[in-house]
């Protein structure tokens, strides 16, 4: 047990969903939302249901039951925080934020603000890393002040990762149109002022500040490219150009549920136009070095988050799939061309989990942060796993379902004199099951996996965070195929070759090698479950 977990606080520092929503009708970003320039982002009915989804992980941090979980202790500070803006201090913390984010995902589908984590998680090693390499502790200050100011206000903090790119052959220094990357134009004393094209900014309308990060490794000549640095969501200079959240202009009579209507996510451009920002909240600018590992470290970070959102969605698959049986009459236990594909989607979801679970295990201290990173091979082949099989679950989940879940009519015939009693009767199948749920769950199947929404969770599943081909090359660089060489080589009584040339057997990895693995005694473990077994 986690005896450091923090019990339901005085919770005045923290927001509830209600002050959250409160809070963005204080800010004036510049949005537009399908050519309309959004007044109020709060009130904007494209944007309410990502707003849905920020709220909750807002209000579960002040369910007595889920509190233990979803807030964390930095450090030596008195009051807790929200886990999503925690910087992980153990094995435990990584365990309880990817259990956090599975429960979150499986309300919401996708909860978002663990990006947030997972930035703050890279930045405070990169900045630590500077730190050391240049003989100070000021920008080890600056980013421990930001940290305190984001946590401390409970944000809502958006990242800002993926550049527009431009041609992809050349760096960013060769583009012809330099405002494809973000860079520094100017310094002054006071600041930097950047301009340039992130794309791809999860959430970008509705969070409070933007992090600013660079998007790949750096060379010298691209050296005002590598920049990181946090600015206001209203910032001068600053317009963010969004996609709507979830599905909220379907039509939807009568009260009928759509998943996606409540709950979704938000995808944007974000344009900045000489935008100052004061070196308190400058965090890279110019260390061209330092760029790569930044990128790397908050993509670990990141995947090993992504495995637990894809977790709590496969939750949602699964439930919805068994109900779907169910409501067709059928017994999954008695019925093996049910029961394989349901353990198939068990096997998938579970599976995936599972490397999220021994990337937290294995997780090791930053050397110079001395915060806590998820071992990187292990969390990416789970976020592999997970891009690769989303489609097997949308498989899997259409193949327990049943063609229903696409061919019902719309849910205005539910109540049309002429035709409703007549489907109601003909259309139910399990006589324990009336036909209004059995419609429920068909109409949820589809619009996770077979609506715009559901192509959205594929596309989001492959490519967030990374491709896969990013993945793939991550773990060839990372997995300690020497270590295996050597193995065979020893067991052949062939001796190991000691040439640091030999590529074969360059990349080793220390570790894994004795009883008590990487796991320290007295370490923090993950905090119990609201019901021992057993998710929200």
């Amino acid at each position: 047990m986690h005896t450091d977990a923090p019990s339901p606080p005085s919770t005045a520092h923290l927001m509830r969903g209600a002050d959250y929503r409160e809070s963005l009708r204080r800010l004036r970003p510049v949005v537009y939302v399908d050519g309309r320039r959004i007044e109020s982002v709060a009130d904007e009915p494209a944007l309410q249901p990502g707003i849905n989804a920020l709220a909750v992980t807002y209000d579960f941090a002040h369910d007595p039951a889920l509190a233990p979980l979803m807030l964390a202790r930095q450090g030596t500070r008195a009051l807790p925080v929200n886990r999503m803006l925690h910087v992980d201090e153990s094995a435990g913390d990584l365990l309880n934020k990817l259990e956090a984010v599975r429960i979150l995902c499986q309300e919401t589908g996708c909860a978002q603000r663990y990006l947030a984590h997972d930035a703050l998680g890279a930045l405070a090693q990169v900045c630590a890393r500077i730190a050391d390499a240049d003989g100070s502790n000021e920008l080890r200050a600056r980013f421990a002040a930001y940290l305190e100011h984001v946590q401390a206000a409970d944000l809502a903090l958006g990242i800002a990762m993926t550049d527009a790119k431009g041609d992809r052959s050349k760096r960013p220094h060769e583009q012809a149109n330099p405002d494809t990357y973000v860079h520094i134009v100017e310094r002054n004393a006071r600041g930097i002022v950047v301009s340039g094209t992130k794309a791809i900014v999860t959430g970008a309308p509705y969070m409070h500040e933007l992090l600013i990060m660079p998007g790949r490794a750096m060379g010298p000549a691209d050296a005002e490219f590598a920049v990181c640095c946090a600015v206001p969501i209203d910032a001068a200079g600053l317009t963010i150009v969004s996609r709507p959240a979830g599905r909220p202009g379907d039509k939807v009579e009568h009260g009928a549920p759509l998943f996606s209507r409540r709950y979704g996510q938000a995808t944007a451009v974000v344009l900045l136009d000489r935008v100052f920002v004061p070196w308190e909240r400058v965090f890279v600018a110019g260390e061209w070095q330092h760029a790569g590992h930044l990128t790397h470290s908050y993509a670990t970070h990141h995947r090993h988050s992504c495995i637990a959102a894809r977790a709590g969605f496969g939750d949602l698959l699964i439930g919805a799939g068994a109900l779907m049986c169910e409501a067709n009459g059928l017994d999954i236990a008695s019925n093996a061309s049910l029961r394989e594909p349901m353990v198939e989607l068990i096997k998938i979801t579970e599976g995936f989990y599972a490397c999220g679970v021994a990337a937290s295990v294995y997780g090791a201290r930053d050397e110079f942060s001395g915060s806590f990173m998820p071992e990187p091979v292990f969390a990416n082949i789970g976020k592999l796993l997970l891009a690769t099989q989303i489609y097997d679950m949308h498989r899997l989940a259409h193949e327990v379902s049943g063609g229903l879940i696409v061919a019902l009519p719309g849910p205005d015939e539910d109540h049309n004199p002429a035709t409703a009693a007549t489907l109601a009767e003909v259309l139910r199948a399990n006589p324990a099951v009336p036909y209004d749920k059995r419609i429920e769950v068909a109409r949820f199947v589809e619009d996770l996996t077979a609506s715009y929404q559901g192509g959205w969770y594929s596309v989001i599943s492959l490519h967030g965070g990374g491709s896969p081909a990013a993945m793939k090359q991550e773990i060839w660089r990372r997995y300690p195929v020497g270590n295996k060489v050597e193995l065979v080589e020893r067991l052949l009584e062939r001796g190991v070759l000691a040439d640091e040339q030999r590529s074969i057997t360059a990349n080793r990895q220390p570790g894994r090698c004795c009883d008590q693995g990487c796991s320290t005694p007295g370490q923090a473990l993950m905090v119990p479950l609201p019901e021992p077994g057993r998710r929200r």
